[in-house]
This record gives structure tokens, C-alpha cells and sequence, in this order.
């Protein structure tokens, strides 16, 4: 399979029209300002004989684009991605003719037409990046070619040697191609991290809503537990005595049954837990359990092993039940039932200073090629082999990336490896021939403290 670590079926939404339209005004005014005041300088205190009516005309295309932009569309307005590479494009364009008209790769100002496609690169994708690399090489080349030459009044002509104007040109060109593909992975990178940490963040805070919303449903079946019990006593006895009028006596028994009933709703929703110390910490295998229950039916046999290591205490020990424990805990088990052939374990083991965690499978484990860069966000596509065995799984890496984000927010380091060796016939290899994840943690950071028994619950004081 192409990309085994992920659980997440769809990724997120990549940025498209993010692009502020005010943000590429104020750029090309802190331009428009360094264009001017260079022509004036150089006409006024180095005495070179621009074709100053050119030049200011070149400049006001770009003021008179600023000002069609301000007038035509709000500041706040978000570019699409055509929008921003036609504006771009049009910095790049109007540079370009600039520097034509002022000695081209002899202008020292030649390098600044790196800047749009620097700003593409970190804004835009990847194939309007490089429409964008290719024109500004293409402008350059041309600008290199067909210009006029830096003159100054007295008739001398400003040039450097033409190994070095063409030195110039290689680096330029060097330049859009090393700066656009350098800037464009890190900004990409930089997004797809802020994606899958806003994921995590959903993902930890529907987590939080769950649980937050187990103990509402656990501390509501205990306090609504004992007026129930009283409307069901006083129906009962109200049905006994009408037994000469029939007619109430039915309203009476139908009061019973409906408290019947909301007890016995009541009871399944808090199945969880009715004393809400249950929602703070369980024992190791009861959390377990509850982040493997969505994937315990479907189809795969999952083995639960609880042991104690070397040193460790024979009873089992209790552990706080972190939503984002939950989480993660149920997409490593998720990843692994999704390649699993027929068989997933989940082995626990503690000492007296730590509590390890395996998930394994018999499936056939991570590529080699990814299996250094499990955890990061957004990995290759799927091998086409996989995407016909489950055309509904991305396998972008995003389920992994969370899980093992909020698992490093417990404490916790993981370990990411395959069973078996790729070198291994199908016949030597063992039973659990897939993937590994190895998670650990400091036994002060999971283990709850041993309050004794939990006694009777308590009602909750208004």
C-alpha cells in the first residue's frame, strides 16, 4: 500500500483564496515609492539620461492599476488564485519594462524582479507559481536583450563586462527557480501543519464535548434517579386505589410505565458511569476498551493483552481517562483495523515508572519509504493497488498526525515500526507482520492516584 499512516478519510481543505487584496496594494505602493525615488536619483544626482516621460509612464500604470484596485474592489476582498497571479504578474510585467528602459541586467535594481514570483511562491499553488517562474525568466531574458544602455549626460555609457551582465542572468534565473521552490515547500509545509493542528484541535475538542457530556448524562441519571422512583411509588399506589374508577386507574399506570421508561433512558445513556469519579480515571483496560468500541465490530478480531513488566504491581492500573487519549488511542486502533488482514492486538504492559502501549496488526505495515516521516501531515498519495481495495481512504497521514499529537500532549513518546522483515518470505513471517506503534509514558503523567474504593455517589449540591 502507498500510505498506510493515516485513519482521516478526507483532508483538509487546502488555502485558495486567502490572498488579501490590501496586502498586494500596500506591496506595490512600497514599489511604486522605491521605483520613483530611484529614477530621481539617478536622473537628478548621478546625471544619467533616462527617458524620464518612459519611465514615469511605466510607473503610472502601476499607480493607475492601484487606484482601478482601491476604487473597483473593497481592500478586504480576498484574491482567487487567477487574481492573484494576474496582479502579480502584472508587477512582474511592469518591472520588467522598467528595467528595459534603464539599462536592464546593468541596473543593479535588476534583482528585485525576484520579489513577485518570491510572493507567489509562498501564495499561491503550485502551477501558478510556475506560470509565473516561467514568464519572469522569459521578461529577464528579454529585458537582458532589449534595453536601453545607462548613459549619463557628458555621453558616458554605464556597463559592466559582459561575463559578468551574463553571470547576472544565470543568477536571476537561479534565483526564481531556487527561491520559488525553496519558499513554495516551506509555505506549503507551514500550511499543511496549521491544517492539521486546526484538525487536532477539532478533533480534541469533540472529544472534550463528548466526555464533558457524559458526566451531564451521568450526574442527571443519579439525581433524577430518586424522583422517578417516587413517581413510580406514588402511581402504583394511586392504581391500587382505583381500582373502582377505570378510567383513571389506566392514567395512573400510564404515569409508571413512562417513569419506567425514562429510567431506563436514562440508564442507558449513563452507561458509562453513574458516579462521575469514573469519568476522570478508569483502569487501563476499561480505556482501552472504550477508544477500540467503535472498531470492534467490523469484521476483525482485536486482542487486548494486559501484563505487568518487570517491577510492576500485579493490579492493573487505573489511568486518567483524557479525552485526547480516547481520541488518539482510537485512531492508532482505527489504522490498524483498517489493514489489519484479520487480526489487530492491542498489548499493555507497566512498571513502576512507565506504561507502554502496542498496537499491532498482521497487515502489511508501513512502506519503507514513509516510515522515517510517519506522523507528518499530508504525505504521498496512495498506491493505485490500495485506492481499489479502499477507494475511500485518502491515506494522507492526517488521523496519524492527530493522534500522535495529542498522544505528545499526555506525555507520551511513540514509536513507529514493522514487524517483519521486507526481506522475508510470506512463509516466515510472523503473526504480527504489520505495522507497530510502541507508545510510552512516565507512569506519573497516565496513572491516577489510588483513592481506595469509590464509595457511594454523592448528590450534587445545588
Amino acid at each position: 500500500m502507498a500510505n498506510r499512516p493515516s485513519s482521516t478519510t478526507h483532508p483538509i481543505e487546502t488555502h485558495r483564496d486567502w490572498v488579501r487584496l490590501r496586502t498586494l496594494i500596500f506591496l506595490r505602493w512600497t514599489a511604486i515609492a522605491g521605483q520613483l525615488a530611484a529614477i530621481f536619483v539617478a536622473w537628478w544626482r548621478f546625471d544619467i539620461a533616462l527617458d524620464l516621460p518612459l519611465c514615469l509612464l511605466t510607473v503610472g500604470a502601476a499607480i493607475a492599476a492601484n487606484l482601478v484596485a482601491i476604487f473597483l474592489f473593497p481592500e478586504s476582498r480576498r484574491l482567487s488564485q487567477a487574481e492573484a497571479m494576474g496582479m502579480l504578474l502584472f508587477d512582474t510585467a511592469q518591472l520588467a519594462l522598467l528595467l528595459s528602459l534603464t539599462g536592464g541586467l546593468n541596473n543593479p535594481f535588476a534583482l528585485l524582479i525576484l520579489a513577485p514570483v518570491t510572493i507567489a511562491a509562498t501564495a499561491l499553488q503550485t502551477r501558478p507559481t510556475l506560470l509565473l517562474g516561467l514568464a519572469t525568466i522569459l521578461m529577464i531574458s528579454a529585458a537582458a536583450v532589449l534595453h536601453q544602455p545607462l548613459v549619463t549626460r557628458a555621453g558616458v555609457v554605464i556597463s559592466v563586462p559582459g561575463v559578468v551582465e551574463f553571470g547576472y542572468w544565470i543568477a536571476i534565473v537561479i534565483g526564481v527557480v531556487f527561491l520559488g521552490a525553496y519558499t513554495h515547500r516551506v509555505a506549503s509545509e507551514i500550511h499543511s501543519m496549521g491544517d492539521a493542528l486546526l484538525a487536532t484541535q477539532m478533533a480534541l475538542a469533540r472529544e472534550q464535548k463528548l466526555t464533558d457530556l457524559g458526566g451531564v448524562v451521568a450526574a442527571a441519571a443519579h439525581e433524577l434517579g430518586t424522583p422517578l422512583a417516587t413517581i413510580k411509588l406514588v402511581s402504583a399506589e394511586l392504581a391500587d386505589e382505583l381500582d373502582d374508577r377505570p378510567e383513571l386507574r389506566d392514567d395512573a399506570i400510564l404515569i409508571r410505565e413512562q417513569a419506567d421508561r425514562c429510567r431506563d433512558i436514562l440508564r442507558s445513556m449513563g452507561r458509562a458511569g453513574k458516579d462521575d469519579l469514573h469519568l476522570r480515571a478508569a483502569p487501563l483496560l476499561a480505556v482501552l476498551r472504550e477508544a477500540a468500541e467503535p472498531h470492534l465490530d467490523r469484521g476483525k478480531t482485536i486482542h487486548f493483552d494486559l501484563a505487568p513488566g518487570p517491577g510492576g504491581s500485579v493490579r492493573q492500573p487505573t489511568v486518567y481517562r483524557y479525552p485526547e487519549l480516547i481520541h488518539a488511542i482510537r485512531n492508532l486502533v482505527q489504522n490498524a483495523v483498517d489493514f489489519a488482514r484479520s487480526t489487530v492486538w492491542i498489548d499493555a504492559e507497566w512498571t513502576e515508572g512507565t506504561v507502554t502501549l502496542r498496537v499491532s496488526d498482521d497487515g502489511p505495515g508501513y512502506p519503507a519509504s514513509v516510515l522515517g516521516r510517519i506522523g507528518d501531515p499530508f504525505l504521498s498519495p496512495r498506491r493505485e493497488a490500495d485506492r481499489a481495495r479502499r477507494p475511500e481512504y485518502e491515506g494522507m497521514g492526517l488521523g496519524l498526525f492527530i493522534a500522535k499529537t495529542l498522544l505528545e500532549r499526555t506525555g507520551a513518546r511513540l514509536r513507529f515500526a514493522n514487524g517483519k522483515d521486507p526481506f522475508l518470505d510470506d512463509s516466515e513471517r510472523p503473526a504480527r507482520c504489520g505495522a507497530i506503534v510502541e507508545v510510552r509514558w512516565p507512569a506519573d503523567r497516565l496513572i491516577a492516584p489510588d483513592a481506595g474504593a469509590l464509595g457511594e455517589n454523592v448528590p450534587i449540591s445545588a
